[in-house]
Order: C-alpha cells, then structure tokens, then sequence
C-alpha cells in the first residue's frame, strides 16, 4: 500500500467539527465512490477514501491516475478535510493500515462506505481459481476485515456509527463478482446484530446498473427500456442514498438489502 496523498481541506477554529467517513474504491471520477465522496462532503463530513489503481489499469475503461487528486480537490474545496490512499484490499494487512494511517491523520471513522470491488466477467465453467479467490478475497474478506477494524475502533456516540456497502445481484456471466458479493450481504447484516451494543446500522444497497462508463449503447437502451422511471441509474442516484443512510435522520434503517434502482425488475 502506497503512501498516503497530502491531507487538504481546513476547518474554522470556531465551527463545529465534522464527523469523519471512510470510503472505499474511489478510484475513478465516474464511479459510483466518488459521488459518494462529494455527497458526503457537501453534507457536512470530513472524507478519507481509498482507492486501486492497478485495478483499473486492468479493466477496459483503464486507469484515470489523476483522479484521485482530483477528488482530493474537490472535497478540500467543499471544506472538508480529506485525505486519499492507494490500497491493495487483496492485501489482509491492508485494512488495518488504512484505519491507522486515517486516525493518525484525520481522527476516529464514523462511517464505513464500502464502494470497492473487484469484478471480472467469468462463468460458472470458466472461472478460474486464481479469479475467484481474489474476488473472495476483495468483495468479501477484505469487507469483513474492514468492518471488524471498525468495530473494534469506533468510539463516537451511541447510534452515531454507520457502515454501508454496495452490492450487486448479478451472478450468471460473472460468477465470482456476484457469489462474493452475496457473502459480503451476509457480513454486513450480521454486523447490523453484531455491532448494535456499539451503536452501529449496517445496511447493504443494490444500485442496480449505474452508467460508470461500462455500459454499451445498446446496454444503454435496454436498461432505460426496462426500468419503469425511463433513465439510466447514475452514480448520484446511489450517492443520495449513502449519504441518507449516514445521516442522523437515517439511523433508524439498519440491516436491511435496499434495492435503490428505479423499480428495474
């Protein structure tokens, strides 16, 4: 795991201050973390986010090796203090890295968003072992291990602490992607249960397919076909949701499966 990029973003000695979220997977200016990253932002909380550069250099969209910078901006000029990290969650020692380099820099983590993932189209007769461990390995141990280095930290008010990740139902074509992320739904929920003493929600959303620049036009057409509100998901409309969830107004939703895709069947 790379060093951390410089922290940026000020606060006014008098205002009041900001509760802190961790994001992850926010790698790309189109993905869905980044909007959640600037949601959060303009609603008042500071931002850390990680993110995986030879991830993307790997998928057919390719690597956008300035955007981490510039969403570092972004947030800093909303007023948030930020901070960004390049890091390997096929790594098990990856999580409790992240956790210390933010807490020594920004303070304790009152929201976990879970944004990353490793998603790879393979079948059930094609997969490869070596393919199916990492998915297990980033969209399910990794999601463990960061929950459990946040429960074990988190330190804020009663209530106050939040995770939420993102997840999918797609399976046949890509296999590996959607059987880990099932496990990861069940993690999740089982903190919901697990961390209540702690006074922590967990929640799980299904954004259904958002235009992050993956789709083909003709992929295009049919999702906005057959999606009763007529439009394409888009990273804000799942943005919106998060952001929601972290708020106090949404602390009473907890460990539940949101479907937050426009009513697609």
């Amino acid at each position: 795991m790379s060093e951390q990029m410089g922290i940026e973003g000020t606060q006014g000695k008098s205002a009041a201050p900001r509760p802190l979220a961790l994001v992850t997977g926010a790698g790309r200016s189109a993905g869905i973390a980044a909007s959640v990253v600037l949601n959060l932002a303009r609603a008042g909380w500071d931002v850390a986010f990680t993110y995986w550069t030879p991830y993307d250099t790997r998928m057919p969209w390719g690597a956008e090796p300035e955007a981490p910078a510039a969403l570092r901006r972004q947030v800093a000029s909303l007023g948030a203090r930020t901070m960004a990290v390049e890091a390997d969650l096929n790594d098990q020692a990856t999580p409790v890295q992240i956790f210390d380099r933010v807490e020594r820099e920004l303070g304790g983590v009152t929201a976990l968003v879970l944004c990353h993932c490793e998603s790879v189209d393979s079948g059930l007769m094609d997969t490869t072992v070596e393919s199916f461990d990492r998915h297990f390995a980033v969209n399910a141990r990794a999601t463990w291990l960061l929950i459990r280095e946040f429960g074990q930290r988190f330190r804020g008010p009663h209530g106050s602490g939040r995770i939420v990740s993102l997840t999918s139902d797609h399976t046949a074509g890509n296999l590996p992607y959607g059987a880990s992320k099932g496990a990861m739904d069940r993690i999740v929920l089982a903190a919901a249960s697990e961390l209540a003493e702690r006074g922590v929600t967990a929640n799980a959303i299904n954004p259904g397919p958002t235009d992050t620049g993956w789709m083909t036009e003709e992929q295009k057409a049919d999702f906005t076909r057959y999606t009763p509100l007529g439009r394409l998901g888009m990273p804000q409309d799942c943005a919106n949701l998060v952001t929601f969830l972290c708020s106090a107004e949404g602390g009473w939703v907890n460990a539940q499966l949101l479907h937050s895709n426009g009513g697609l069947g």
